[in-house]
């Protein structure tokens, strides 16, 4: 499994977390707002990643943005909600043969 899928599970998984209506408001507030900052690191590394192997970087994207915007409370959750669908589906997918490995 490539570095690509492994961080698409592990943020799409803390999206969802965070998209838990009460439990993900709690994580937030509780921690002062860092998780979306947090959040915010871990889409970007996720993205720049996605870029080098040319795989679908639309789910860190939307992270990105959704890192931005979530402090808006119902914003939020939809948000969080979508980038972890968004983000788990395009994990579980195989990722194409990479030409260039010699395997």
């Amino acid at each position: 499994m490539s570095a690509a899928r492994i961080m698409k599970w592990i943020t799409g998984g803390l999206e969802a977390l965070l998209g838990i209506p009460i439990l993900g408001g709690l994580i937030v507030l509780g921690g002062s707002y860092a998780p979306l900052g947090v959040m915010l690191l871990l889409h970007i590394i996720t993205l720049i990643i996605s870029s080098s192997r040319k795989v679908d970087k639309h789910g860190s994207i939307l992270g990105i943005i959704t890192s931005c915007l979530a402090w808006i409370p119902i914003v939020g959750w939809l948000l969080h909600m979508i980038t972890a669908v968004i983000l788990l589906v395009n994990a579980s997918k195989p990722e194409p043969a990479d030409k260039e490995r010699t395997d």
